[in-house]
């Protein structure tokens, strides 16, 4: 008789860790530069970085060793305490080099099942369905430019990470206010789930275009 071998696509919690921070490390390199002349939020520039494809869409990777190594540190911190179930939210925070001012706020709010915390059980969802989740993300931050001011100054960014108030704060972090933005413009963007991490976007952004003289 004929046999087939079938599987679930399983997700573990460790899985789910690796997949939710990994995506953080992408979205911190995300570039577009149709409109805005500056790479990583406008960060950075153009030639720091390297072309890859994540995602199924064309990403660039920075190659400055001091932001890579930063990154790398960010998402093995925020993977440990996802498998924690301890962080409650990540936030990108673009600010102007000169005056600290805050221009752009990415927003990533972080739900944990809580049973899978406390019991270790795993979930079932498609790798493939969760890429394409997460891709869907990356189409819109792209698209971010048609209503985001240009950024037409030198600029930095921050991360912001909300934690339980139990987790030790490792020595590399530092405790921050919450770095908000005044009467802000805010756009919501798709969100993604593992299943045992759903991940909901939101960006807040500094228009002053219309504002009166």
């Amino acid at each position: 008789m004929a046999s087939r071998t079938l599987s679930k696509d399983i997700i573990t919690l460790k899985g789910s860790a690796a997949i939710v921070s990994e995506f953080f490390g992408y979205a911190a390199n995300r570039y577009n530069k149709e409109q805005r002349d500056f790479v990583d939020w406008g960060v950075y520039p153009e030639e720091s970085f390297a072309k890859v494809k994540k995602y199924g869409l064309p990403m660039l990777l920075t190659q400055d060793d001091s932001v890579k190594s930063f990154i790398a540190g960010l998402t093995s911190q925020l993977a440990e305490w996802l498998e924690a179930g301890k962080l409650q939210r990540v936030v990108l925070v673009i600010m102007s080099q000169a005056s600290s001012e805050v221009l752009e706020r990415w927003n990533f709010n972080i739900v944990t099942d809580g049973e899978v915390i406390e019991k270790g059980v795993s979930r079932e969802k498609s790798d493939k369905e969760i890429m394409r989740e997460i891709q869907a993300i990356m189409r819109q931050i792209a698209s971010s430019i048609t209503y985001l001011p240009c950024l037409d100054e030198p600029c930095i960014f921050d991360v912001l990470a909300y934690t339980d108030k139990d987790v030790a704060v490792p020595f590399t972090w530092i405790e921050s206010d919450a770095k908000l933005i005044q009467n802000p413009q805010m756009v919501k963007l798709h969100s993604f789930d593992t299943k045992i991490h759903k991940v909901d976007t939101l960006v807040s952004y500094k228009n002053d275009e219309w504002d009166e003289a």
